[in-house]
């Protein structure tokens, strides 16, 4: 949960049309102070839409202190320079102004829209947050209440138990097994100070990335880049996370709670993005179980056994791990036989691989369905920003479904092998399971 403001009304109307990818025309833009930007220029509309990324994220969060860059994201809207918390707020509605933020374990992500005829006064408000935030007590105070109620919720959501329990056991003792959003404990423990410091860090000019399409040519964008970011310090980000693998410890974990159903979390060690058979391996996952109705495990436990309404499983790269994480949930007393299907699906799709059928099909729907990615600025220039953070170059966007299209099924075999290993599953499940044998309990 993130109690943020986000503008409605004119901006879910200006849209582009759907592009063909490979369409796309992306200039390298440098700003004075060195800030590089990939742009695209579209005026059909007066909208501009920015995406940009930090490097360092939750993952620098000091210990004990778990939350920090999430409790940050709360309150960018929150009071910056002479501007209070309702100042700043009725300033960026005047403008009607869009701007929200994320963070994830590697980046501290924004977002941002403005129209054109606002553009100079939304990026003099949104360089007025990232340089100054205020953080005053009575907002701070204000948004803590928030995040605990958030935090509070989760403690008790058993998706996000299982999942916390499998990062735990993935992971443990290192940065990306801690609560990303915080808990009640750690949250309650942030101050203003704990704020200000992990602002210091993160808002830095090197490794800042950033995304910008829309209604803005290229010597408008140099001098908005250097007006909005040029001010900020050219500092060192935050040491990153080490880099690590999914303990190889195959291991089943009950974490008891009275529920109806139980849920099933399940996965191993995956890959970088970096990979050079990530993409194979990519679409060896999208069939066994990222493609939904058409999956491998959704035939096997929900089409033909009946077993739960959902399953699926994915590749999920960090900038500092690579996971194989599936979830599923299931009635208590199906839960054994549900989780052995999985297993069962997973070997023989280990032992055989996609069929040629299969990987022709995921292929055409992978390539065709890539442009609606793309139908508006927002969409445009958050996968811009996605594929700088993945380091996958700029003319990745004209190359995506080549690639795809490239896959040939020896491959897709030898990709699904090493993605589908139910020998090594780490499996945690919340609720009152029937007909599992555990290796450890709570």
């Amino acid at each position: 949960m993130r109690p943020l403001r986000p503008v409605l009304g004119v901006f879910a109307l200006l849209v582009i049309g759907v592009l063909p990818a490979g369409a796309i025309d992306i200039k390298e833009v440098k700003s004075k102070a060195g800030v590089t930007a990939w742009l695209v220029e579209d005026h059909t509309n007066p909208l501009i839409a920015m995406q940009f990324a930090f490097s360092g994220g939750a993952a620098n969060d000091a210990s004990g202190k778990e939350g920090t860059a999430h409790f940050i994201t709360a309150m960018m809207d929150e009071g910056a320079g002479d501007l209070d918390s309702a100042a700043f707020q009725a300033k960026r509605d005047e403008l009607n102004m869009k701007m929200s933020f994320d963070a994830n374990f590697d980046h501290f992500e924004g977002s941002f829209q403005t129209l054109t005829d606002k553009r100079d006064e939304s990026f003099a408000l949104l360089k007025l947050a990232l340089a100054k935030p205020r953080f005053d007590k009575e907002p701070l105070d204000r948004v803590r209440d928030q995040l605990l109620v958030g935090a509070r919720d989760n403690a008790e959501d058993p998706e996000k138990i299982s999942s916390r329990a499998w990062m735990v056991k993935a992971f443990d003792g290192h940065p990306y097994a801690r609560e990303a959003e915080g808990t009640v404990k750690s949250l309650a423990t942030i101050t203003g100070d704990d704020l200000k410091a992990m602002h210091k860090q993160l808002f830095t000019r090197k490794g800042l990335k950033v995304a910008v399409v829309g209604d803005i040519d290229e010597a408008t964008l140099v001098r908005l880049l250097d007006e909005t970011f040029g001010d900020l310090p050219d500092t060192e980000p935050p040491r990153p996370a080490p880099m690590i693998h999914v303990a190889d410890k195959p291991e089943t974990q009950i974490i008891e709670r009275d529920i109806p159903q139980s849920i099933i979390t399940f996965g191993h060690d995956g890959m970088l993005r970096s990979d050079p058979d990530f993409i194979p391996a990519y679409v060896a996952s999208f069939i066994l179980g990222g493609g939904g109705f058409g999956s491998r495990l959704t035939e096997e436990v929900r089409e033909k056994r009946g077993l739960t309404y959902g399953v699926s499983i994915g590749l999920y790269p960090f900038d500092h791990a690579g996971l194989v994480f599936g979830q599923l949930g299931t009635r208590n007393d199906k839960a054994g036989e549900a989780l052995a299907v999985v297993k069962e699906t997973m070997k023989k799709f280990a032992e055989g691989g996609p069929s040629a059928t299969e990987l022709a099909e995921t292929k055409t729907y992978l390539t065709g369905s890539y442009a609606l990615r793309f139908d508006s600025n927002a969409k445009i220039a958050n996968q811009l920003l996605a594929i700088q953070e993945d380091n996958l170059g700029i003319d990745y966007v004209n190359r995506r479904n080549s690639l795809i299209e490239a896959v040939t099924l020896d491959q897709a075999k030898a990709q699904a092998k090493r993605i589908s290993d139910p020998d090594k599953l780490i499996v945690t499940i919340v609720g009152k399971p029937e007909g599992i044998t555990t290796s450890s309990a709570q």
